[in-house]
């Protein structure tokens, strides 16, 4: 099971085909649901934030569901940020992508992190985590990764279906998934900034848009 804390993301949960397993809340807040009701300091007992909100519930992993066919992919290898996966799911759910494949060793989709930064939008996005190299070796669209050294993604003629490959938040994409990807693309720096890279939800979001533009 995992945990989904606040109104509004229990709501989204509750809306959705997740099963709810049980339902913490302050008096008077779920009276349309089977509650335990509890005391705000109950609450801040078992909640995993440093400000509680008004309920906590608990709700059932599903089984794992790997049913693509079409369409814009998008692959996470290795991403470890709680943060960052919580936005790239944000991610898909805003442009419509609804598969999500992460190599085995990205972040726990439920660790309670991750379903707080996804604000609900775990519910619309099916995450499958998988070995990436036997993954990619059996898709027929065009694989893109980005790379510091890669083709100006703003030159570059973007399919519309297509995989794009985002990798670690330190070491990018790892070598033997690279040895998969096809084109290589890359976000332009522009001035004479000595950042390293960009935080890579925001170059996830740069990438998406381009390819979406299309």
């Amino acid at each position: 099971m995992f945990v989904v804390e606040g109104i509004k993301g229990i709501r989204e949960f509750l809306d959705s085909s997740y099963v709810l397993h049980s339902l913490y809340a302050l008096e008077g807040v779920f009276e349309d649901q089977d509650t335990t009701e509890v005391s705000p300091a109950e609450l801040k007992k078992i909640s995993f934030l440093k400000t509680p909100q008004k309920a906590l519930a608990l709700f059932e992993i599903p089984k794992q569901r790997l049913e693509i066919k079409s369409g814009f992919q998008l692959v996470l290898d290795e991403v470890r940020d709680p943060g960052n996966l919580g936005t790239l799911i944000r991610l898909c759910d805003w442009y419509g992508i609804e598969h999500l494949i992460c190599s085995e060793q990205t972040v726990d989709c439920f660790n309670p992190k991750v379903v707080q930064a996804t604000m609900g939008s775990l519910t619309r996005v099916n995450l499958v985590y998988t070995d990436l190299e036997t993954y990619l070796s059996k898709q027929k669209l065009p694989v893109y990764g980005a790379f510091m050294d890669g083709e100006n993604v703003y030159r570059s003629q973007l399919p519309e279906e297509a995989i794009l490959v985002l990798g670690n938040e330190a070491n990018g994409v790892s070598a033997a998934v690279s040895e998969k990807i096809q084109q290589k693309i890359s976000i332009p720096q522009f001035g004479s900034s000595t950042t390293e890279s960009l935080n890579v939800a925001i170059a996830g979001a740069i990438l998406v848009s381009e390819f979406k533009r299309g």
